[in-house]
């Protein structure tokens, strides 16, 4: 079969492997239909996540068919169509029974393209199928599923969870691209008063105003003080964290308000200061996290429902051959407007395999 194989910091190929199979009695083998580039495989890609080895295939989202399953595995069958969830799960670890699927002390966790071979190939082997998969509504197209193995529940869990938005807040992102925009999609369930997107492109801030914003600011304008007089000078109930840098962590404990919580979401590289000189009085929480996907479930039934307007985050669609290019795009999305991009989608007779 063909993957994009990671050959370390600044290499990659979409090439020749070979086509996984069943291992554990709890494994299932999917055939990719659809997958999406994550902002997490570009940091790969430059070499900020060293877990990952060369010769690894890349990727943690993808929808699918099954074609195989181990004897152990009782919820999935071959033919089912199924989501490929970013996170695994053992199932019996201290953290599993708390739902806390991300910190799975049994073998899964973020495995998928980072400890193991992900799923930016034509095949994919996924372990501890029985939760880790999910079968998909027949009424979602593959391409909005796939926005549901991470994007919309990292957003939803670690930003509008954690961040435990309520009716009548002030709701602040800081990071229009597709992790800000999921979040602000999914913060309009729970009837804020309004809410802010806050980014440097005017692009993304206009999607951010046709997902659902209210009010939109440029980050170099001093967009804590168009929050303070959205609020008579209170700042935002609710502020998250949609970028992954210093200065958007340290912009987002200046517009939160006393009692306030800032969610952080994005994915840090480097440190960032904390200034509790500032923060102590205020009774701000902070929250971060990776995503335990325990919201899966509920987020499929809403995109079957056409509660999730997940098809307005896909600007690009490539064939899933044409991986490189895909990841061009996406990573130049300054210049070519890119929110997610989306390889393959299309429906495939499949070839079960017999064990």
């Amino acid at each position: 079969m063909k993957a994009f194989v990671f050959h370390g910091p600044g290499q990659s190929a979409w090439e020749e492997v070979p086509d996984p199979a069943v291992k554990e009695p709890t494994d299932a083998v999917v055939r990719v239909d659809a997958v999406t580039i994550c902002g997490t495989d570009l940091h790969i890609l430059k070499g900020d996540v060293p877990e990952v080895q060369p010769g690894t295939v890349l990727g943690h989202e993808a929808v699918g068919e099954i074609v195989e399953v181990g004897g152990d595995v009782r919820t999935v069958r071959p033919g089912d169509r199924v989501l490929v969830s970013c996170i695994s799960s053992c199932g019996r670890c201290s953290y599993c029974r708390e739902g806390m699927y991300g910190q799975c002390l049994g073998g899964g966790g973020w495995i998928l393209g980072h400890l193991i071979d992900g799923t930016q190939a034509e095949y994919v082997r996924v372990p501890f199928a029985d939760l880790s998969v999910h079968a998909v509504p027949s009424t979602v197209d593959s391409k909005d599923a796939v926005l549901l193995a991470d994007i919309f529940p990292t957003s939803y869990e670690v930003g509008v969870l954690n961040g435990r938005v309520r009716p009548g807040d002030t709701v602040a992102v800081v990071g229009a691209g597709p992790i800000g925009l999921a979040a602000i999609t999914t913060a309009r369930l729970f009837a804020p008063e309004r809410i802010v997107a806050v980014d440097l492109a005017p692009a993304r801030l206009e999607a951010a105003r046709r997902l659902g914003a209210d009010a939109v600011a440029d980050a170099r304008e001093v967009p804590e003080q168009l929050i303070a007089d959205l609020t008579d000078g209170l700042g935002a109930d609710v502020v998250m964290e949609a970028v992954g840098v210093p200065e958007t962590f340290e912009l987002c404990t200046r517009m939160v308000r006393p009692g306030g919580r800032v969610a952080n979401i994005g994915v840090h590289g480097k440190p960032a200061t904390l200034h509790l000189e500032d923060l102590w009085i205020k009774n701000v929480t902070i929250t971060t996290g990776l995503v335990d996907t325990h919201s899966t479930p509920t987020l499929l039934r809403m995109a079957a429902a056409g509660r999730l307007p997940t098809a307005q985050l896909v600007t690009h669609t490539f064939p899933l051959d044409h991986m490189a290019e895909a990841y061009e795009v996406f990573g130049r999305a300054a210049d070519t407007g890119a929110l997610k991009v989306v390889l393959g989608g299309e429906q495939h007779e499949v070839a079960v395999r017999v064990t």
